[in-house]
């Protein structure tokens, strides 16, 4: 007695089993959390050091090449890269994936501390910050008014909003952006400094020693002790104002007398704006461990309250939220599956014509979904987008073993004149291996892609042990429950319902035909044989002529751009391309806010916020090519539209590539001027730029060493004096009902209009007098780099854009700088690039992988090792059907080009499935295989056991292709949120699917008849075994 009799004979033990499974996955589904995607740990740690007035030169020479070499020595760190601007250094470490940030961190703090005795006194002390997950904030909340100055809403926002905020349960930081946060500036007037015979340096040492925060101590007496202070800071404007800075003749000279002195903004030039009014914002930032959907809704709840305690004249609105693309996303996956198991049990209808028939798949397949989720809580998985794609996916997987068992069942009834007992002892006995085979199979399928490395393997891991539970679980339910309600569920003898009638004459036609093609084909088999591998030949070229990319790019409802102003903008011109980024934003219909902020001295970084998906006809592709071009007419900028990343672990633009070397910036310059220029010759970019411009109108003070000797005085003296007068760096701070503020000196606006009024700024020699700067110093100007920027310590320049296919882009690229750079440079990747280099060259492996698990599992179950030969024939024919479709619909999805959805490439979804295809195909010839070795043990010739396993096996074979393609037909069909991905998965597996069983039904015979083990004289199995129960 096989153990499946056992189920069939006691009905309450396979009802009792089936309920374990529904309950342990219904508690599951409650404690799964849900995310966008699995769980992957992308940090940035980001190095910041203010060096003020130090022009980049300077900053890249003494701040960042010694830190960067500290820092290149911590542990964990996949690149390094840096940018020096004038008076900041900025080095970037971005973390190998899943790597531990706070580990790299301490190690980073340590590097940096061992070399900050190197740094020049005047540079700030480095501030190390580090950010997991993406670093665009996954909220932007903003405030503006219309009676209410920049100040005083960057003070409510500081002092009220932004605590809240922080406190909120995973919100790593609420950050502040184009706030104007208060200062106490001293406006200097070089006149009347002149008249007092007072310099800049004067006013510093004033402010530095006579704004001085004592602690005193405490008196103790016999039985009473006082707390003592001092009152040597400042605490009010007119305090400031009174501040004696020289005194003369028995004069006072107070700094009112030198300065205007008022109370305004730490800076001036940055600049934030939502949708047209200049705002202040706050970027919700999520913490490592946190659920950013999680998160979005508390601060959410929070955010009714933080509205109605605004002060009158503030307003308060949430500019962006990344969790509307990802709910919505999650609510579209969630429609797509009960649409799929809709179609599949309207399809097994057709097939079967009976409800009752119907019933039992109907059961199978959700209680082996909702047993999925108990493998997923087991595992530590989430309800991610991966997950769900992989459960749509399972419904046509799941239900194959009970179309199987109920067809078998159903044939030996009406052929076999069985009662529905006999029926399904038979069918089960003989479908136990083959089941166990398929499951086998899909299990191994998904091994490799279980334990790849890298970002596909961080991500699919998920989905292939997903499926691979969801498939698990089916088997069990489809040997112990399925059987045991088909002998309940069916009846005996042949239906008397006309449609069952008509279905079953249209398959007896069907399956007559199909054994009548099958054997005249099989006659000539060795033309099978031979255009088979005619296939399989191409397959491989098919591979190589695909367009490839990293991930298909969604719309996400947002399209985002960056400005780039001329170098020597002033920030009222960059204020306006900000304003002239919103207006053109809204003559886009389907654009429904827009907010814009400075994201450096001459940079404009803008987001335009799409109307709901359903609101709208076009995607966010073909918008971003209207904003394009607009955007790109805005005279004396260059701006380009982009989207962000599909895929977490990778920011900005789709092509990032880079060039290093040991030259010196201008010989680089020289030659990424001659590689730009003939990419942007080539046509094959939608935009092309590099990042190193030497551009920048640059003056430079020339000191005269000579006369500065003469004089008595240093280098530092002269520096020192300038530096004061124009740096813009704080003496120290002051305080206002409980917070600090800083205190900044700095030439008035009017007398620094030029380099020239630099000469006239007056210096202190050491015999106490003050000579004009013109005495020590001449100006001399230059044109020099905007920044220089270095990747891996190398000095370097990166190419950045968006082309039709970023494959082909960045082997263009590659082959342009080999062309023409001489010998000492080299090529690296950065962004997106990076992570579609370190993908692109695993797939092969992966598929060849698979390929042999597969082949070891069925030659274990088989005991054969050219029986799996024969059953993965049909491997190429499903791959080359797919791989078809996917040359013939090319999308320029990775540059956002894509003008129609119906596009596709060879991307980490289509691999996917690619290996799933391998899965399902393989299916079919266990089926025909099986069978027609147990034909051919009990006597049949393998001529006669393959036409008949085939003929026999054709209705399961249909039914489950149907359902599998119809089931994941919501996946081809899919619009709005996410819609792309699913697309493209979907179109592998229905093109593949549907093309490969066309071939597997006369390819696997052809095969089978030149390859397959003889099996005649082996041992009978259950078949004959039970001819005693007819």
């Amino acid at each position: 007695m096989k153990f499946t009799d056992l189920f069939i004979n006691k009905p309450v033990l396979a009802i009792v089993v089936s309920l374990l499974i529904l309950v342990l996955g219904l508690r599951s589904v409650s404690d799964l959390t849900v995310r966008q995607y699995p769980k992957t740990e992308n940090a940035v740690v980001t190095v910041t050091t203010t060096y003020y007035g130090a022009d980049a030169q300077t900053v890249a020479g003494f701040i960042t090449q010694p830190l960067e070499a500290a820092i290149a020595q911590a542990q964990g760190i996949d690149y390094l890269s840096s940018s020096s601007l004038t008076g900041v250094s900025t080095i970037t470490a971005t973390l190998a994936l899943n790597y531990d940030a706070n580990r790299a961190l301490t190690e980073i703090q340590t590097q940096i501390s061992a070399v900050t005795n190197q740094l020049p006194a005047q540079a700030q002390q480095p501030v190390i910050t580090v950010q997991v997950g993406e670093s665009v904030a996954s909220m932007y909340i903003g405030f503006y008014s219309d009676t209410l100055a920049p100040n005083n809403i960057t003070d409510y926002v500081v002092r009220v909003v932004k605590p809240k905020l922080d406190a909120v349960d995973g919100v790593q930081t609420a950050e502040l952006l184009g706030g104007r946060q208060f200062a106490l500036r001293a406006w200097l007037d070089p006149a009347r400094l002149a008249a007092h015979g007072i310099t800049a340096t004067d006013v510093y040492t004033a402010l530095s020693t006579n704004n001085y925060l004592a602690a005193v101590g405490a008196t103790k007496g016999q039985s009473v002790t006082v707390a003592l202070t001092a009152a040597t800071d400042l605490h009010t404007v007119q305090e400031f104002r009174q501040l004696v800075v020289k005194q003369k003749d028995g004069a006072l000279v107070r700094l009112e007398d030198v300065a205007n002195v008022v109370l305004g903004a730490e800076e001036y030039d940055s600049a934030v704006a939502f949708d047209g009014n200049q705002s202040v914002f706050l970027g919700i930032k999520t913490a490592p461990d946190a659920n950013i959907l999680d998160v979005a809704e508390r601060v959410r709840n929070a955010f009714p309250d933080i509205q109605a305690q605004l002060p009158s004249g503030i307003t308060a609105q949430i500019a962006y939220d990344a969790t509307d693309f990802i709910n919505t996303s999650i609510a579209e996956v969630v429609t797509t599956l009960i649409e799929a198991l809709l179609i599949v049990t309207l399809v097994i209808f057709l097939f079967m014509g009976n409800f009752r028939a119907v019933i039992i798949p109907v059961i199978a397949m959700p209680l082996s979904l909702i047993g999925a989720f108990f493998v997923m809580l087991v595992l530590g998985y989430t309800i991610n987008l991966i997950t769900l794609l992989a459960l749509v996916l399972a419904i046509g997987l799941v239900v194959d073993d009970a179309i199987i068992v109920v067809e078998n069942i159903d044939r030996h009834i009406k052929e076999d004149n069985k009662t529905p007992l006999q029926a399904a002892l038979v069918a089960a006995r003989e479908l136990t291996g083959p089941i166990i085979a398929m499951t086998i199979v899909l299990i191994a399928v998904y091994v490799p892609i279980g334990f790849q490395g890298g970002l596909t393997g961080a991500l699919f891991t998920e989905f292939a042990f997903t499926l691979a539970g969801a498939v698990t679980v089916s088997a069990v339910i489809a040997l112990f429950l399925s059987p045991m309600l088909g002998s309940r569920f069916l009846k005996s003898g042949r239906a008397s319902n006309r449609f069952v009638e008509y279905i079953d004459r249209r398959f007896d036609q069907l399956h007559t035909g199909y054994q009548r093609k099958l054997h005249s084909t099989l006659e000539t088999h060795s033309v099978i044989v031979v255009m088979g591998l005619i296939l399989l030949a191409l397959t491989p070229l098919l591979f190589i002529t695909a367009q490839s990319e990293l991930a298909p790019q969604e719309d996400q409802g947002i399209v985002l751009g960056m400005a780039t102003a001329a170098p020597n903008a002033s920030p009222a011109q960059v204020r306006e391309y900000l304003k002239q980024m919103h207006d053109i934003s809204k003559t886009v219909p389907e654009v429904d806010q827009t907010f814009q902020f400075t994201s450096g001295p001459n940079s404009i970084f803008t987001g335009a916020k799409l109307k709901p998906w359903s609101e709208r006809s076009r995607n966010a592709n073909e918008i971003q090519i209207e904003l394009q071009s607009k955007w790109g007419g805005m005279a004396g900028t260059n701006t380009f539209a982009f989207q962000f990343p599909t895929l977490p672990g990778a920011s900005g633009v789709p092509i990032e590539v880079v060039m290093n070397t040991t030259e010196p910036f201008e010989n680089l310059y020289e030659v990424s001027q001659n590689v730009l220029a003939k990419l942007q010759a080539s046509g094959q970019f939608w935009f092309i730029d590099s990042n190193l411009k030497i551009d920048k109108p640059q003056s430079t003070v020339a000191v005269d060493r000579d006369m500065v000797a003469t004089l008595g005085m240093t280098q530092q003296d002269v520096g020192s004096a300038l530096g004061a007068a124009l740096g813009g760096g704080y003496v120290n701070y002051f305080s206002i009902a409980g917070r600090s503020y800083k205190v900044i000196p700095q030439v008035l606006q009017a007398d620094r209009l030029n380099a020239d009024q630099v000469l006239d700024y007056y210096i202190r020699t050491p015999a106490g007098g003050v000579i004009p700067a013109s005495t020590v110093a001449t100006i001399k100007d230059s044109v020099v780099p905007q920044a220089l920027t270095r990747f891996q310590q190398l000095n370097s320049v990166t190419f950045s854009g968006a082309a039709q296919s970023s494959s082909a882009a960045i082997e263009l690229i590659r082959k342009t700088i080999e062309e023409v750079a001489p010998s000492g440079y080299s090529i690296d990747y950065s962004g997106q690039s990076r992570q579609y280099i370190n993908e692109s060259g695993g797939f092969a492996l992966t598929l060849l992988f698979a390929v042999i698990i597969v082949y070891l599992a069925l030659a274990a179950q088989f005991n054969s090792l050219r029986d799996p030969i024969v059953i993965l024939v049909a491997v190429p024919m499903a791959l080359f059907g797919a791989l078809v479709f996917i040359n013939l619909l090319p999308g320029f999805t990775g540059a956002g080009m894509i003008s129609t959805r119906w596009a596709t490439s060879l991307n980490i979804y289509t691999q996917v499935g690619l290996v799933t295809l391998m899965g399902l195909i393989s299916k079919h010839g266990i089926l025909i295989v099986e069978f027609a070795n147990e034909l051919r043990r009990a006597g049949k010739s393998k001529r006669e056991a393959i036409e008949q396993a085939a003929a026999t096996r054709l209705r399961p074979i249909l039914m489950t292709t149907a359902a599998m393609v119809l089931g994941v037909l919501p996946l081809v069909i899919a619009t709005g949120a996410g819609a792309a991905g699913r697309f493209n998965m979907g179109l592998v597996i229905t093109t593949g699917l549907t093309i490969g069983t066309l071939f597997t039904l006369f390819v696997v015979p052809a095969f089978y008849l030149l390859l397959a083990q003889d099996h005649l004289g082996e041992s009978v199995n259950a078949v004959e075994d039970i001819e005693a129960l007819g």
